[in-house]
């Protein structure tokens, strides 16, 4: 057989899964929709099925995949179908307008650190207010603010919260926000216990270890990120290197085949060697946690074995895209995750283009080198334009950082794995721990090496445009390498990047001209860092600068976009990620530093390198004041010595600014609504103020009494792309009843603001002319 036969055998089912995913993607996103969408899907198939009985045989084939195709679409959206009447009774519940909720729920999912505290996914047992009950089991994505002992995967949680309803597409039904209310009412048990056991026996042999590698021991050997530190996570995201902490395919197939290896070295038959590959398999999805990423990855695993069982290895793409089907069949949900399109690009990448880019590399190249290339390169041109729909920028380094990280990536995983395995055991286990400390080491000096060099990541087009541009960018990057591309179509590619390349050059410099010449007064500006807050203000060319937010890429546009080179004073209201995570943005050009209590060794060594590039670090508390050119600032809270409030949040340094050509703002951070009743009841709240930097961007936790205090002109939101509903309806009233305008940084992007004899003005990135407030 040829192997232009051959490649098109291995397609014959990517339709099969395209139809499926795309049926998955509809039945989703309006399952109101989806018990007719199936019963059509299946009329459709008696009606191909009937219709090929008078084909020609040439074309019964083609008419059997189609039947196929359509039947496995009918299969996904009768999933949804049967799970719609339960979710919308679930859905149709009264949680709005804060409704308190005692929610007792099964933990189904991985215990995760989120930007501010801990996430997990669970299934209802019961959801209870008032006097009503509900007692079918949904899907839930739940936050708390700790996970108390024991709060691990199987888990038989209970917490009082509020809650919202989570978008259309999502497997969750409801986002429930438990605050500090999150107990455990029964731990793991059985198997699930015994894994929970090994995960945390690995944590506690390399706890003596230097971090930040200790922390990435058990992220490359299990995918348990929750002791990665955030600079860490930062600088890996930065670096394109956080897939490695994602039990993925490759995880599994490396799990898999130790196990084969050692069958088959045994002598063991075709059949035996499976079985121990299966069965090392389960093993470890158990180990990690059979969440639906790592079910996803096992089973994609399992399926390649049963290639290897019936003797196909070579139908790869058949292979991935039975896996894809199957897993669209059990579980719809995955259609929106964007998770499962990024294994699936990454590995269909790898199938049908590693291959034909080291042959083009060889060109220029040694073989090896270009075999060891062309794996990344591959996997970054597949998955960075679906990367760029949640993170607009492009990690330009991250091929060459995947390729210094990769030879270290199985090393650390197979030893973490053994070390995890063997942590009760005296020497063994803290040995291994040792061993698997060096790969681990290499990989958090490789991420924190390339996310500290200039240009790391570079801004990116959002959402559909600029997931296109991205894409067509990779595939004329492809056609000029692969050797099979004809020189017409290398010529166009050749012209359409260099257009691409060209237009960049150009349009970025003179797009932040114009930008900067639009804005030449502004005295506030609330910059656009997605869900997170920094806030500028200028007054006589001193600037000061209220956090940083959660990344460093779009803290420095923000700061090159209004020509800000040094930062007179910097305030870090707490230090939540989404509030520091930008730090590296600003380490070297800052002279003071405002700072609310530190809570971590981590929070102490952020000021640390704030000192030691020469900023002077002050503690914040009510009572402090100080100038920023003509304007004056005052802290208003926390006061001093208060231990009501732990540090975070509630314990955040809350600032008011007046003069000097700024407005008259309050600053109001994180804090909830008993802080701010707290900070309302202290009396030093300024009454009528022009701008209010809303707290929690925008979340429903608030107390309207002090924003009818301030009675603010206008309500700064900082606020991106988020799960938590925010801005909240609730705090949104609010600020309407009052007759603020409400500007958020998730509609229009960055706002600047500048006062004139008419009024406030204020100019939004996205719009052309600026609006004039009340005065």
């Amino acid at each position: 057989m040829s192997s232009c036969t051959a490649r098109r055998r291995d397609l014959r089912l990517v339709p099969v899964a395209v139809v499926a995913w795309g049926a998955a993607g509809i039945a989703t996103q309006v399952p109101t929709a989806s018990p007719g969408i199936a019963a059509g899907l299946w009329a459709a198939v008696a009606a191909v099925l009937v219709v090929s009985r008078w084909m020609p045989s040439s074309t019964r084939a083609t008419a059997a995949l189609a039947a196929v195709a359509l039947a496995c679409a009918a299969a996904v959206a009768g999933h949804v179908a049967l799970a719609q009447p339960t979710r919308a009774a679930a859905s149709a519940l009264d949680v709005d307008g804060g409704r308190v909720l005692t929610v007792e729920a099964t933990v189904v999912g991985k215990v995760e650190r989120s930007a501010v505290g801990w996430r997990f996914d669970a299934v209802t047992d019961r959801i209870a207010y008032g006097e009503r009950a509900f007692t079918a089991p949904v899907p839930v994505l739940v936050r708390a603010d700790d996970a108390p002992p024991g709060l691990d995967l199987g888990a038989r949680v209970e917490l009082r919260g509020t809650a919202f309803r989570a978008e259309a597409g999502d497997r969750p039904v409801l986002v429930i926000q438990g605050g500090s209310t999150l107990r455990v009412r029964a731990p793991p048990a059985g198997p699930l216990a015994a894994a929970a056991d090994l995960r945390r026996g690995l944590h506690a042999a390399v706890a003596g270890l230097p971090q930040p590698a200790a922390g990435l021991v058990a992220g490359l050997a299990v995918g348990d990120t929750s002791e990665v530190t955030a600079d860490l996570d930062a600088a890996m995201k930065t670096a394109s290197l956080s897939h490695l902490t994602a039990v993925s395919g490759a995880n599994c197939a490396l799990v898999v085949g130790l196990a084969f290896a050692a069958a088959a070295g045994a002598g063991a038959r075709r059949g035996i060697r499976v079985t121990a590959g299966l069965v090392a398999l389960a093993a470890f999805v158990l180990l990690v946690s059979p969440e639906p990423s790592v079910v996803r990855a096992g089973a994609m695993a399992a399926i390649a074995m049963l290639g290897v069982l019936l003797g196909r290895i070579g139908a790869g793409v058949s292979v991935l895209a039975l896996a894809v089907t199957i897993l669209l069949v059990v579980d719809p949900w995955l259609a929106g995750s964007l998770g499962f399109a990024l294994s699936a690009a990454a590995t269909a990448s790898l199938l049908l283009v590693a291959g034909p880019l080291a042959d083009g590399l060889s060109r220029w190249m040694p073989r090896p080198l270009a075999l060891a290339l062309a794996v990344p390169l591959a996997a970054q041109l597949a998955c960075a334009p679906l990367i760029v729909l949640i993170d607009p920028r492009v990690a330009v380094y991250g091929v060459v950082a995947n390729l210094l990280a990769a030879p270290a990536a199985p090393a650390g995983t197979v030893l973490g794995l053994a070390a995890c395995l063997t942590a009760g055991v005296p020497l063994l286990g803290p040995g291994l721990a040792t061993i698997a400390w060096l790969p681990s080491a290499w990989i958090a000096g490789v991420a924190g090496t390339f996310a500290a060099l200039p240009g790391s990541s570079a801004p990116w087009p959002e959402g559909p445009p600029g997931f296109a541009l991205l894409a067509v960018t990779g595939a004329c990057a492809t056609a000029l390498i692969v050797p099979r591309s004809g020189p017409r179509l290398r010529r166009a590619a050749a012209l359409v990047l260099a257009a691409l390349i060209g237009v960049g050059v150009a349009v970025g410099p003179v797009a932040t001209l114009i930008d900067r010449a639009t804005v030449p007064d502004w005295a506030i500006v609330a910059c656009d860092v997605g869900q997170g807050d920094a806030v500028l203000l200028r007054s006589e060319g001193r600037v000061a600068l209220v956090d940083t937010g959660p990344d460093p890429v779009p803290l420095r546009a923000c700061l090159d976009r209004f020509g800000v080179e040094r930062i007179d004073l910097l305030v870090l209201t707490h230090f939540d990620l989404d509030h520091r995570g930008g730090m590296d943005a600003v380490v070297g050009r800052v002279d003071v530093v405002l700072h609310g209590p530190p809570a971590t060794p981590e929070d102490d060594a952020v000021l640390a390198a704030l000192a030691s590039q020469g900023a002077a670090i002050t503690a914040g508390h009510a009572g402090l004041s100080g100038s920023l050119g003509a304007a004056g600032w005052r802290v208003l809270w926390p006061r001093a010595a208060d231990r009501a409030f732990a540090p975070g949040n509630d314990a955040g340094v809350i600032v008011a600014v007046e003069g000097g050509g700024i407005p008259s703002t309050v600053l109001l951070g994180d804090l909830s609504a008993s802080a701010q009743l707290g900070l309302l009841a202290t009396g030093r709240v300024p009454a009528d103020v022009a701008v209010v930097k809303v707290a929690h961007h925008g979340s429903a936790d608030q107390e309207p009494a002090l924003y009818a205090r301030l009675a603010p002109q206008i309500a700064l939101v900082t606020v991106g792309e988020n799960t938590h509903g925010h801005p909240r309806e609730e705090i949104l009233k609010v600020l309407h009843a009052l007759g603020a305008a409400v500007l958020r940084t998730d509609q229009g992007g960055a706002v600047a603001l500048w006062t004139a004899d008419d009024g406030i003005h204020v100019w939004r990135a996205e719009t052309s002319a600026p609006v004039v407030s009340r005065q």
